[in-house]
C-alpha cells in the first residue's frame, strides 16, 4: 500500500511542462502562395507527432513578414524548427534569431546576409525565367501569371492544380524584395536546404551559392520551385532530420 501510495502521489507532468518539451515545426510560406502551401507538408509531420504552425503572411513588407512570423514563434512554449520556402527564407533568416528557434530549414528558398536584400542575392546572376512573368497592381503588389505558374513555379503538378494556385496566390509588395535584412540566423543556427534542380522561380546555381554560403545540409531534389506540394515527403525528411539533430 505504500508503494502504491508513493506511486499517485507523484504527480504527472503538467501540460505545460508537456507542451515546453514538444517541438513546433513553424512553417512561412513565399511570395505568390499563402499558407495552404504547406498541405501536403502538414499531415505527414503531424503523423509524426509535431505541432505544426502554418504562417499567413501578409506579404505587405519584410518588417510585417517577420513581426507576422515572431508571432507564431512566441506563441509556441517549447522549442521551434524554423521553416521558410522562397521568400520565406528571407523571413526566417530574420525571425530566426530567436532563442526558441533551434533549427532552420530553407525550402528552395532566399538566404540573404546581414545587410542585405532578396533582390542583392541574385544581383551575379541572369535572371529567373519566372521573374520575367509578374503582373503589378496601382498599388505595387505583384502577382505572377496563370501562364507563369503552370510553367514556371510549379510546372510538374497538374494544370487544375497549377490553375487554382494562381487563383489563391498571395501577392506580394514588389519594393519588399528590395528591403534588408538587419540579422541573419543563420550565423549562429545549424540550418538545412532543399535545393530543386528544376527551379524556374530560383535559380538552382544561385540556390546552390546560398546553401554553401550558410552551411547548410543539402538535399538537392529534381522538383520545380513548388517542391513542398509535388514532393512533400522530400520535404518533410529534411524537416525531420533538422528536427532529430536539435
Amino acid at each position: 500500500m505504500a508503494a502504491v501510495s508513493m506511486l499517485f502521489a507523484q504527480s504527472p507532468a503538467s501540460a505545460a511542462e508537456v507542451a515546453s518539451s514538444q517541438k513546433t515545426i513553424v512553417l512561412v510560406h513565399g511570395a505568390f502562395a499563402d499558407g495552404s502551401s504547406w498541405d501536403k507538408v502538414v499531415p505527414l509531420l503531424q503523423a509524426k507527432g509535431f505541432k505544426v504552425v502554418a504562417v499567413q503572411n501578409p506579404l505587405s513588407s519584410l518588417a510585417d513578414d517577420v513581426a507576422t512570423t515572431k508571432r507564431a514563434i512566441d506563441a509556441q512554449a517549447g522549442q521551434v524548427i524554423l521553416v521558410g520556402h522562397s521568400w520565406g527564407g528571407a523571413v526566417i533568416t530574420q525571425a530566426g534569431i530567436d532563442d526558441k528557434v533551434k533549427a532552420l530549414v530553407y525550402v528552395a528558398a532566399f538566404a540573404p546576409s546581414e545587410a542585405q536584400s532578396v533582390f542583392d542575392t541574385g544581383k551575379d546572376y541572369p535572371p529567373a525565367p519566372g521573374s520575367q512573368h509578374l503582373e503589378a497592381d496601382a498599388g505595387g503588389f505583384v502577382k505572377l501569371t496563370t501562364k507563369a505558374m503552370a510553367e514556371d513555379f510549379a510546372q510538374d503538378l497538374p494544370v487544375a492544380k497549377t490553375a487554382l494556385l494562381a487563383v489563391s496566390q498571395g501577392p506580394i509588395l514588389g519594393k519588399s524584395f528590395g528591403e534588408p535584412l538587419q540579422a541573419a540566423a543563420w550565423k549562429t543556427k545549424p540550418s538545412w536546404y532543399v535545393l530543386t534542380t528544376k527551379d524556374r522561380m530560383i535559380l538552382p546555381e544561385l540556390q546552390a551559392a546560398m546553401a554553401k554560403k550558410i552551411g547548410a545540409t543539402v538535399t538537392s531534389v529534381a522538383s520545380s520551385h513548388a517542391v513542398m506540394l509535388s514532393q512533400p515527403q522530400a520535404v518533410v525528411n529534411v524537416i525531420l532530420a533538422a528536427a532529430k539533430g536539435n
